[in-house]
């Protein structure tokens, strides 16, 4: 008897090291639940980043980041197909899109192929999600005020895009700097509700909104 629970107890170890070194189920591609638009204020990236390719004096402000689908109860499907590749016709069309080659090709590696569409068709759901956000006025480049609070910043987005609804965007900070904003969309592209799993991520009171030089 004793034996046997020894056999018991360590076959019930070996079950739970197995079940807790298990990865995530990722669904198939295409199957997922939202989009999120990201958005990236290049002059807080080029802070960090001032060799980059997207910080050689254009004048960026807010730029793509992504798109990228989503799980509604958080989580997101990540590289579903590694071996895929941007033709040149694809990465000259995503040259519109993107500030950078190398953005567009990882962000197409890890994101674009969890889409369920082909290049052309993810690159072209990408140009039509930018098209319809509105960058409100006060945050166009050289026009920002140097200091906004996460929710003033928000409520812009929302007066720019009245479609989107009061839950539909959030506001990401590095620190006391606001890095990206993003835009939750339905798979039609349309605006929509983010779940709890998106939201702003900012400290309260005021935050500073770098501008380009």
């Amino acid at each position: 008897m004793k034996y046997k629970a020894a056999w018991l107890a360590v076959g019930w170890v070996l079950a739970s090291m197995a079940t807790q070194a298990a990865p995530r189920e990722q669904r198939p591609a295409g199957d997922f639940d939202f989009y999120v638009l990201s958005l990236s204020w290049s002059p807080t990236f080029c802070l960090a980043h001032p060799n980059n390719e997207q910080c050689s004096g254009k004048g960026y402000g807010f730029v793509l980041h992504g798109l990228w689908p989503q799980y509604a109860r958080g989580g997101w499907p990540a590289s579903c197909d590694t071996q895929s590749r941007l033709s040149a016709d694809e990465l000259a069309k995503g040259a519109l899109i993107f500030p950078t080659q190398a953005l567009l090709k990882h962000e197409w590696s890890k994101h674009g192929t969890c889409s369920g569409l082909e290049a052309t068709r993810y690159l072209q759901a990408t140009d039509a999600a930018l098209a319809t956000v509105q960058i409100p006025q006060q945050l166009q480049p050289f026009n920002v005020p140097g200091h906004l609070e996460a929710r003033e910043i928000e409520a812009l987005f929302r007066e720019s895009n009245p479609a989107m609804g009061n839950h539909g965007v959030a506001v990401i900070c590095k620190g006391k700097v606001l890095s990206e904003v993003r835009v939750c969309l339905s798979k039609e592209l349309r605006f929509a509700g983010c779940p709890k799993s998106v939201k702003t991520q900012c400290r309260d009171g005021d935050i500073r909104i770098p501008v380009q030089r």
